[in-house]
C-alpha cells in the first residue's frame, strides 16, 4: 500500500484526470480555447499577471538587444515571480501551463478590439515566445516543432557532409565545425521567407536548410500567422462578449492600461505657440518627426503619410485645431497650393483628424510600433521611421549633419543592423540629451517629446512664455548644461504606478 500526503494526492489527482494531456509541452501556440469554468477572482488575477509579464517583456526588448544574457536574465526572474513555465519541465508545472493557457486567451478578447491593441498584443506574445522557444534543449525543441506540427525533416549526415561548403557560405557566424556539429533542417522556402530575404539560409531546389539556431525565425511566422487571424476571428465575436455586463468592463480596464498612454487628451494643448515650433524640433523632436518637420519646411508640402504621422504628434504636443489649421496652411500657401485650394482638399483632413469632421473620432498619434511596422515610405515620402526606413548611407550623412559624434553614430548604426530601431532612438536621444541612460523605455514620438521637456527644463511643465525662439535657444542650452548628467525622471515610476491603479480596481467591490 503507497502512502503520501493529501497534498500530493490532490496534485496527483488532478493531473490524473482529461486535463494533463492538455498540456503535454510548455510552450504551445494557443490553438484550442479553454473549455474549464473559472472564477471572476482567476480570471481577473490571471489577466492582471499576464500583462505585467507582457509589459515587461515591452520594456526589455526597447531596453535590452534581445537574447542577451541581462534580457534572458530578468525575463526569467519575472515569469518566475509570476508563475509562468518558464522552462520546458516534464510534469510538475501543470498549474503554469494552465494559467499560461487561459491568461493568453483572457488577453486575446481585451487586445483584439482595435489595430493598436492587436498589434501591440501580437509584438509581445511573439517576444516571449521567442524567449521560451530559444530556452529548450535540442531535443525539448524538436518535441515542440512535432507539437505544433513543423516536423522538418533532418538532413542526414552524408548530405550535410555534402553541402557543407554551401552551408558554411551561406550561415553568417558559422565556422565549419559549428556546420559539422549542428543539426539543419530541409525546409519549404515558403516557410523559410524570412530568412530568405536576410539572405541568411542556403537555397537548393526549392527548400531552404535552416540551422537549428535559425529554426526560431520560421516557429515565429507561423505563430504570427495563426495568431494574427485568431485575433481577427476573436475580433468578429465581441459583439457576444459586450453584452456580458460582468466581462465588459473588466476587458476595456485592462486593454487600456498598459499599452501606455496614446496621447489623445494633452495637458499641454494650447502651451505651444507656432513661434515655438522649430526650435522645439532641433533640441525635442524624435529623428522621424524632425525629419518631417525639416521637410515640410524644404518642400512646403507633405504627402498624406507624412501628414498624419507629422499632424498627429502636433495634435500630441499640445497644438489645437486652429493653431494646426494655421501652421499647415502658412507652410502649403508657401509652395505650389494656394489658400482656396488648401480650404478646399487640406482643411477637411485636419478638422477630421481632431475628430471634428465625419464619424467624429479622436485620432491619436502613432506610437513606434505603429511607425516601424505599418505603411513604409516609397519614392518622396518622408514618413516613417529612419532608423528603419532609411538607406544607411544617408542615415548616417543625417546624423552627421545634426552633429552626432562619431562614436555615437557607430553605437547607432549597429543597433540598427541588428534591428533594434528603438534601442537606436533612445541611444539618439542620449547623445542629443548627453545623457548616459534615459532611465525609460521608449515607445511613442510623443513619449519622446515630453521626457525631452522635462529634461530640458528640469522636470517643469513647458511654460508657454518660453515664445522667443533667440532667448528660449540660449536658456535651453544653459539647461542643458546643467542637466548633462541627470537623469530624466524615468517612466517605470508611471509603469508601477499603473500596475499598482489596475490591482487596486480588480479588488474593488
Amino acid at each position: 500500500m503507497e502512502f503520501s500526503s493529501s497534498r500530493a494526492r490532490l496534485r496527483q489527482a488532478r493531473l490524473a484526470g482529461d486535463r494533463r494531456e492538455l498540456y503535454p509541452h510548455s510552450l504551445q501556440f494557443y490553438l484550442e480555447p479553454p473549455t474549464e469554468s473559472i472564477s471572476l477572482v482567476e480570471f481577473e488575477s490571471f489577466a492582471v499577471d499576464r500583462l505585467k509579464l507582457l509589459k515587461v517583456v515591452e520594456n526589455l526588448g526597447v531596453s535590452y538587444m534581445r537574447g542577451n544574457d541581462v534580457y534572458k536574465t530578468k525575463l526569467e526572474g519575472e515569469l518566475r515571480r509570476l508563475k509562468f513555465p518558464y522552462k520546458a519541465l516534464a510534469e510538475d508545472d501543470y498549474e503554469a501551463r494552465r494559467k499560461d493557457h487561459i491568461s493568453h486567451f483572457i488577453l486575446r478578447l481585451a487586445y483584439c478590439q482595435s489595430e493598436d491593441l492587436r498589434r501591440w498584443f501580437l509584438q509581445q506574445e511573439m517576444d516571449l515566445l521567442r524567449y521560451r522557444f530559444n530556452e529548450l534543449t535540442d531535443n525539448l525543441r524538436q518535441k515542440f516543432l512535432e507539437h505544433v506540427n513543423l516536423s522538418f525533416e533532418a538532413i542526414s549526415e552524408d548530405m550535410k557532409n555534402e553541402l557543407a561548403n554551401e552551408l558554411l557560405t551561406s550561415t553568417p557566424g558559422f565556422s565549419m565545425a559549428k556546420v559539422k556539429e549542428q543539426i539543419f533542417y530541409k525546409v519549404g522556402l515558403a516557410d523559410a521567407v524570412d530568412l530568405f530575404r536576410a539572405r541568411k539560409v542556403f537555397i537548393k531546389d526549392g527548400f531552404a536548410y535552416v540551422p537549428l539556431k535559425d529554426i526560431d525565425a520560421i516557429v515565429l511566422s507561423n505563430y504570427r500567422t495563426k495568431l494574427s487571424k485568431a485575433l481577427a476571428l476573436t475580433a468578429r465575436s465581441l459583439p457576444s462578449i459586450q453584452s456580458d455586463e460582468r466581462l465588459q468592463p473588466l476587458l476595456n480596464h485592462l486593454s487600456h492600461s498598459y499599452v501606455g498612454p496614446d496621447y489623445s487628451v494633452q495637458k499641454n494643448t494650447g502651451k505651444i505657440s507656432l513661434d515655438q515650433v522649430d526650435a522645439l524640433s532641433v533640441k525635442s523632436f524624435p529623428l522621424c518627426m524632425r525629419q518631417l518637420h525639416r521637410a515640410l519646411r524644404d518642400n512646403h508640402h507633405l504627402r498624406h503619410g507624412g501628414r498624419m504621422q507629422y499632424g498627429l504628434f502636433l495634435k500630441g504636443i499640445g497644438l489645437t485645431l486652429e493653431q494646426a489649421l494655421e501652421f499647415w496652411k502658412k507652410e502649403f500657401i508657401r509652395g505650389k497650393v494656394d489658400a482656396d485650394k488648401f480650404d478646399k482638399g487640406y482643411a477637411y483632413s485636419i478638422r477630421h483628424s481632431y475628430g471634428k469632421e465625419g464619424k467624429r473620432t479622436d485620432y491619436t498619434p502613432y506610437s513606434c510600433m505603429k511607425i516601424i511596422m505599418s505603411n513604409p515610405p516609397s519614392q518622396g515620402d518622408y514618413h516613417g521611421c529612419p532608423f528603419r526606413h532609411s538607406d544607411p548611407e544617408l542615415l548616417k550623412q543625417k546624423l552627421q549633419s545634426y552633429k552626432i559624434p562619431a562614436s555615437g553614430i557607430t553605437q547607432i548604426m549597429e543597433l540598427v543592423k541588428g534591428m533594434h530601431y528603438q534601442l537606436a532612438c533612445q541611444k539618439y536621444f542620449e547623445l542629443t540629451h548627453y545623457v548616459d541612460d534615459i532611465g525609460f523605455s521608449l515607445n511613442h514620438p510623443n513619449q519622446y517629446f515630453t521626457e525631452s521637456q522635462r529634461l530640458l527644463n528640469g522636470g517643469r511643465e513647458l511654460k508657454k512664455e518660453i515664445s522667443n525662439s533667440g532667448n528660449s535657444q540660449q536658456k535651453n542650452n544653459s539647461q542643458e548644461g546643467m542637466n548633462s548628467n541627470s537623469t530624466p525622471t524615468s517612466s517605470k515610476a508611471a509603469a508601477d504606478a499603473e500596475l499598482e491603479g489596475l490591482d487596486e480596481y480588480f479588488a474593488e467591490d
